[in-house]
């Protein structure tokens, strides 16, 4: 039986000890026997069948050993790990010092020591009752106007203008790339809404101003093709100028684009959206400022090794090599700081679900994968099943057990806005109980 210690080195280090009885090893050595005689080729004996004392003879016993050392820490370092309940943060860094043939002794047991970064244990402070203060709830009469104008822009259509172009406006365009006065490239008929800076470099300026049929020239960089990354002199040409066109907020718009009849019944449902938005926009900045409130009371040791590997993994990953434009000094400091901010909020907020036994329905988890789906626009099944293949599960679950630990401490704590007000985040909190309140009241109504 694997036997091991734990030694506190720091509050996020720790060495383990770790000591294999050579009756642990030996079936492992047999195994490692076996493999080289299947290796090794001895006049008179067929293949699989050389005895160990003509491998030794062959190899050297210290050879047999080594690899069946090499072949079998890990699994002994993850038995003692499991024992200790131990999770590495870091690469341990493993000094084996003592194996069978050392000073003589064939039946000496493997021992190792490793060392390597673990999460802290934290001191939770009482966050029951922290004080939280919030913007108020407000809906002016540009918010519900700018909520009526997007719903009009959904609804807009393009129509031919004859006046110089503008930021904002759709035009068809020629364009035509040179370099050292040779063509590389050329297109027309292309569509192309000016100030979204999705071509190139320049565009927008060279056509502000432009009237259709009439052209400019710029310099700019390529950035596709054989020839991008390359200078090049660009001729466009505007072939028309078209700009979006709102419908009227009329009766007819509301038909149109709702269930409603009229428009003011439109705009009685737009305010009460937009106001159900800043409801929950304050719940998130109660959410947010709840966690700042929290960790302000907490002090939470962050191991540095974990984050130069982390810092290192980011950078290497993106595919940045050191002293290029993007891996710089000051880039590397904001990475590793998002990095220790993520962790101090793991920390803390993994120790409050285990002090508030929170688990992870189902239910839960299948609500976050649709959510998740729905920002990135893919098919809730291919979403999980590429979740589930990259055995990003746990984490998923991690984090939404994460957010029902902070629910908890805003659900205790104390919410007022800046005028004094008590705010209350039932909305926010429990939207499927407060529905239900709702429907209830509803059903009650209907029964009266």
């Amino acid at each position: 039986m694997v036997q091991s210690t734990v030694e506190n080195l720091a509050p996020t280090r720790v060495k383990l000890e770790v000591e294999v009885p050579f009756e642990e090893l030996k079936p492992r050595i047999d195994a490692t026997y076996k493999s080289l005689a299947d290796q090794i080729q001895v006049p008179g004996f067929r293949k699989g069948k050389v005895p160990p004392r003509l491998i030794d003879q062959r190899v050297g016993r210290g050879f047999v050993i080594e690899n069946a050392v090499n072949d079998n820490l890990d699994a002994f370092f993850q038995e003692a790990l499991r024992d200790n309940d131990l999770a590495p943060l870091t690469r341990p860094e493993v000094d084996v010092t003592s194996v069978p043939g050392n000073e003589g002794d064939d039946e000496a047991p493997l021992k190792f020591n490793t060392e390597f970064d673990i999460r802290p244990t934290v001191e939770l402070p009482d966050y029951k009752g922290l004080e939280v203060t919030v913007e108020p709830i407000t809906v002016t009469e540009e918010q519900e106007q700018k909520v009526l104008d997007e719903l009009r822009e959904r609804f807009a259509t393009l129509v031919d203008v004859d006046r110089p172009a503008e930021k904002g406006d759709t035009v068809t365009i020629g364009l035509n790339a040179t370099i050292d006065d040779e063509e590389v490239d050329t297109a027309e008929g292309l569509s192309y809404e000016i100030g979204s800076g999705t071509m190139l470099d320049g565009l927008d300026e060279a056509l502000e101003g432009l009237s259709a049929g009439e052209d400019a020239i710029f310099e700019t960089t390529l950035a596709g093709g054989e020839h991008s990354g390359e200078e090049a002199t660009v001729k466009v040409v505007l072939e028309a100028v078209k700009e979006r066109e709102l419908p009227e907020a009329d009766d007819d718009f509301a038909q149109l684009a709702s269930e409603f009849d009229t428009i003011e019944e439109l705009k009685e449902d737009l305010k009460n959206q937009a106001a159900e938005e800043a409801k929950t926009n304050q719940g998130v900045e109660a959410r947010e400022k709840a966690l700042e409130e929290l960790l302000k009371l907490v002090e939470v040791p962050v191991p540095e090794n974990m984050l130069t590997e982390q810092v290192e993994q980011h950078f290497t990953s993106q595919g940045h090599t050191e002293g290029d434009d993007h891996d710089t000094p000051e880039h590397r400091e904001e990475v590793a700081e998002n990095f220790r901010e993520a962790f101090v909020n793991e920390v803390v907020l993994d120790t409050i679900a285990d002090q508030e036994e929170i688990q992870v329905e189902q239910s839960e988890l299948i609500e976050y994968i649709l959510s998740s789906a729905s920002q990135y626009g893919m098919d809730p099944n291919q979403f999980a099943q590429m979740l589930d293949q990259a055995g990003q599960v746990p984490m998923i679950m991690g984090e939404v057990r994460r957010r029902k630990a902070l629910a908890a401490v805003l659900e205790e704590a104390k919410v007022v806005d800046t005028d004094g007000n008590d705010v209350d985040l039932s909305f926010f909190l429990n939207p499927e109980g407060e529905q239900e309140d709702q429907e209830a009241e509803e059903s009650e109504e209907d029964n009266s």
